[in-house]
């Protein structure tokens, strides 16, 4: 790609389901990434029936279908960052971790992966069998930059059960960097806890929200991506999109009857 045909703003590859709520997957990834100045581009692995209040069901897309729209992205439009959302099944995860080693043997720079490990929903059901769970650990965690469960999410990975174990055990199965979110944590505060494999440790504290929130996940791993996509160091990446992310709950949006809505294009309804 020349100079002149170079696109105007990073591109975000964001591969996940599809929540006709708006609140987490695919829409929630399109919005952060805009918001970051950032240009998404989409590739749906499942479509989902549920709303503000729960999952009724999902529906996974075949993985050749999905392996294509990912080539055919990639033929044309080559991602700086890859952020993976909800993932639907063992097979899809396989055929993920297939497209991450074509990124990384492709004529050019090493594109940083960020897996936001979707296991349940925001109100707490299951989205993940042992088969998802297994592919997960084989074969996707190994090959990302960066992947950032929540506690109950890093247990059911792992097994461990304190933040620092889950993330041992993760790091040993190759994850660079593993980011453990507090949200589910009874503590007046949010920590959020980094470990590196070459022994860096960091945490942040952010002030608990009142309310439950439909999406926080979804933002906070695609805000990261879409700064790793800027050139943002991983570090600076993982605090910026904190920040951002625990703005855009403060100001989230009632769009139905249950969980809230993080608001994500919050600094766009500013300036207006």
């Amino acid at each position: 790609m020349t100079e002149a045909q170079r696109p105007d703003r990073p591109l975000v590859l964001c591969v996940g389901g599809h929540d006709p709520s708006g609140g987490a997957g695919i829409l929630a990834d399109a919005e952060v990434v805009q918001a970051a100045r950032a240009f998404p581009l989409t590739v749906i692995t499942a479509l989902t029936e549920q709303d503000t209040c729960g999952l009724a069901q999902i529906h996974p897309q075949p993985p050749e279908q999905i392996e294509a729209h990912c080539r055919r992205l990639l033929s044309d439009s080559p991602p700086s960052a890859l952020k993976i959302g909800l993932i639907g099944g063992a097979d899809i995860a396989r055929m993920l971790a297939r497209f991450i080693d074509t990124l990384a043997t492709a004529e050019r720079a090493r594109v940083p992966v960020v897996l936001d490990t979707v296991l349940a929903t925001g109100a707490g059901q299951s989205v993940a069998d042992a088969a998802l769970r297994e592919a997960v650990r084989e074969a996707l965690i190994p090959r990302c930059t960066l992947v950032t469960p929540n506690l109950p999410e890093a247990r059911a990975l792992t097994g461990a059960d304190a933040p620092e174990d889950c993330a041992e055990r993760l790091l040993a199965a190759g994850a660079p960097w593993v980011l453990i979110t507090g949200t589910h944590d009874a503590t007046e505060a949010v920590t959020n806890r980094l470990f590196g494999s070459n022994g860096e440790r960091h945490a942040w504290d952010w002030p608990r929200l009142p309310g439950e929130y439909h999406g926080s996940g979804c933002t906070l791993a695609s805000a990261i991506a879409a700064r790793l996509a800027h050139g943002m160091t991983l570090i600076q990446a993982v605090e910026s999109a904190q920040a951002y992310t625990w703005t855009a709950l403060e100001r989230a949006l009632r769009t139905g009857r249950c969980q809230l809505t993080p608001n994500r294009l919050y600094s766009q309804a500013s300036a207006d």
